[in-house]
């Protein structure tokens, strides 16, 4: 019954906090402040609290092992992810060390440790905002992304030599896990599409990725992330992400909402807390110019740098460990950075909008390696976005003699559409400096087959504020979205569920008026 209170509880604040235009897991964390501060009332006990601590631990597993799905692992590998990962550690933690020897009288190590701790950012907030915003394999959510897993494994770092545990001989079969790939492979085609599905999922997260990890003195996180990655390259990679997205959604609560019952803080928790969460932007602005630095254009930069805008939970762990007098300040001030970071991503594209006249003049003069075209050269029809509705409707032109272009913001589907002869190029829908710069001279028809909604909008409006006068044809799922597509500016909006349904008919009619 306690438990059925939380999620109650945890439902209603969430409606509430989305009612006036926050996030809902601000409403989840406020939820768990609430139990910390009645929980008697509640009935919750020292039980009850490890009980939400394992749901939260298997939210968190679960969402870095659907994160782990979504990526390839050639994108960790470039500069602007470890440069930026490492610098930015190097010199937050070489800044923020000597102000808390200085304010909070502590010694040099737990200073040290308390500036390490505070220079991570969160990969489940980051991980849940982009993917949210159907960003995590844009080309800044992929940097974002990775700097996190350079983060989570300096932390692993620092835990073992701050504890002076060690892992296990045992760990050196880590580096043997990609042999398993045609074993997961087979596993994931042998599952089918329904509970077996599933349960591979929640099996290779929890039990051999986290267990697995722990057992010879690794991180579970580390593991749920690894074996995600190793089936990043499946083709049922993304079904079988969906597959999971409800169950982590809901284990994902317990995360919100164990932060939040740690503990209520003191003035001095509090005051500590309010410092810091004024220090934000500087953690941002780090990440912004280091971004630049490794020659990323303006508007990658700072959607980077505002998904790591916050302090990270993987800090409250290192705190458990080597600083557990400290985890209650931490607690109040990874809550209250998750709050401003939740807001500051929710606006993060208008408000880039805003400053890109201030910007973007601060990108080095060299080619950036998130390069956007500025010609479409000769074809006659655009087709934005290449997933299943966007390679069918590229194959059947392409048979019919047209001449084609293909935009996407996936670097690995242009790798691969390119690999399969298409003709696409890499480019964000949503970056104003695409659409200023872009030339379209000879385009006729403008296919929108993105998956979301909003970029669909936002094209549109780019397209005829152009003054392009062609043709454009989008699709959507549900009418009220099509009817927005359409007072954009498109020409026609057809119902992706209605149209397969149509076709279906046809081809029925047909085969029975051949067999007559």
């Amino acid at each position: 019954m306690i438990e059925a209170s939380w999620i109650a509880f945890a439902f209603v604040l969430g409606l509430l906090a989305r009612a006036v235009g926050l996030p809902p897991l601000i409403g989840y964390l406020g939820a768990g402040f609430a139990l910390a501060g009645f929980g008697e009332h509640f009935g919750v006990g020292p039980r009850d609290s490890e009980i939400l601590a394992h749901l939260a631990h298997i939210g968190v597993l679960l969402l870095l092992f659907t994160v782990g799905l979504k990526l390839k692992l050639s994108n960790l590998v470039r500069r602007e992810v470890i440069g930026g990962g490492l610098l930015h550690f190097a010199i937050s933690s070489l800044l923020v060390m000597p102000a808390i020897l200085l304010f909070l009288d502590t010694g040099w190590r737990e200073s040290l440790l308390l500036a390490i701790a505070l220079s991570f950012s969160s990969t489940v907030l980051a991980a849940k905002v982009l993917e949210g915003k159907r960003e995590l394999r844009a080309f800044h959510g992929r940097v974002a992304i990775g700097v996190l897993i350079i983060q989570d494994l300096i932390a692993l770092v620092v835990m073992s030599v701050a504890s002076g545990e060690v892992p296990s001989p045992w760990a050196l079969l880590v580096f043997g896990v990609p042999l398993l790939r045609p074993l997961l492979f087979r596993l994931l085609d042998y599952s089918g599409h329904e509970e077996l599905m599933v349960l591979l999922g929640l099996t290779l997260a929890l039990v051999v990725g986290g267990l697995g990890f722990e057992y010879v003195g690794l991180s579970s996180e580390l593991g749920a992330l690894a074996f995600g990655a190793m089936l990043a390259k499946h083709k049922r990679a993304t079904e079988l992400s969906n597959s999971l997205w409800a169950i982590k959604e809901i284990f994902l609560v317990g995360f919100f909402l164990q932060i939040g019952i740690g503990g209520l803080p003191d003035a001095s928790a509090m005051l500590f807390a309010a410092v810091l969460a004024v220090l934000l932007p500087f953690k941002g602005a780090l990440f912004f110019f280091l971004f630049l630095l490794f020659r990323l254009r303006a508007r990658s930069a700072f959607l980077s740098a505002t998904s790591l805008t916050n302090y990270s939970e993987f800090g409250l762990i290192v705190a458990s460990v080597v600083l557990p007098q400290w985890l209650t300040p931490l607690a109040i001030t990874v809550a209250l950075s998750f709050v401003i970071s939740a807001q500051l991503n929710r606006i993060s594209h208008p408000l880039y909008d805003r400053l890109a006249k201030r910007l973007i003049p601060l990108e080095r003069n060299t080619r950036h390696p998130d390069e956007q075209p500025v010609s479409l050269g000769d074809a006659q029809i655009l087709i934005m976005g290449m997933g299943r509705t966007g390679r069918a409707a590229y194959d059947h032109l392409r048979d019919k003699g047209w001449r084609l272009v293909s935009l996407d913001s996936d670097p690995v589907t242009v790798e691969k559409s390119s690999e399969s002869g298409r003709h696409v190029l890499f480019a964000d829908a949503e970056d104003q400096m695409f659409w200023a710069c872009l030339e379209m001279n000879k385009v006729e028809a403008v296919i929108l087959a993105m998956n979301d909604a909003e970029a669909k909008i936002i094209s549109t409006r780019k397209l005829r504020g152009k003054g392009f006068g062609g043709l454009i044809v989008s699709h959507a799922m549900y009418e009220d979205i099509a009817q927005q597509i359409e007072e954009a500016g498109a020409d026609r909006t057809y119902l992706t569920m209605s149209e397969a349904g149509a076709g279906l008919a046809a081809n029925v009619a047909l085969e029975l008026l051949a067999k007559r």
